[in-house]
């Protein structure tokens, strides 16, 4: 009986206490700042320069239709890629430095941060840009601006 009476003292004792724990965590979290900036077209933007020399890998064939970060899954023939700094969305231009070929791709993924500028991308892409079977490549990685180029951003290349 006296075990009862503990039960119902520790779960009235829990409920009471609940409140005190969820009073406001907001002050707790820092703010974000945020360097992307969406204009007129909704199309997102960023301000800092992101060009940089790295290195280029591609997803394994295991990932095929697993889900990526953004919540859609994973087609190894769709021009994407997964970039650790990069917003989702953003169009990134791939330039192979061994071959020269260039591919641009959609960021839709995360991957592991380094200390050097990375990118993963689809098997497609890898493709595009010639080094499917090796597994890296020495790439640059440039933020797309657009331009006149819509056509060739269909088929994936730039040229």
């Amino acid at each position: 009986m006296a075990f009862i009476q503990r039960g119902i003292l520790l779960a009235l004792l829990v409920a009471l206490s609940q409140p005190l724990f969820i009073l406001n965590p907001l002050p707790l979290y820092a703010e974000e700042k945020s360097e992307n900036t969406v204009n007129d077209d909704g199309i997102r933007s960023i301000e800092a320069t992101e060009t940089g020399e790295g290195t280029a890998t591609y997803y394994a064939k295991r990932y095929h239709g697993r889900k990526t970060y953004s919540g859609v899954r994973y087609h190894p023939d769709k021009m994407t890629a997964a970039s650790p700094d990069h917003p989702m969305g953003t169009k990134l231009k791939v330039k192979n430095l061994d071959n020269g070929k260039e591919v641009l791709v959609t960021v839709n993924d995360r991957c592991k941060k380094r200390k050097f500028p990375f990118i993963d991308l689809s098997r497609a892409a890898a493709k595009k840009l010639g080094f499917f079977g090796r597994g890296t490549a020495r790439v640059i990685i440039s933020l797309f601006s657009g331009g006149d180029k819509t056509e060739t951003v269909a088929q994936g290349t730039v040229e």
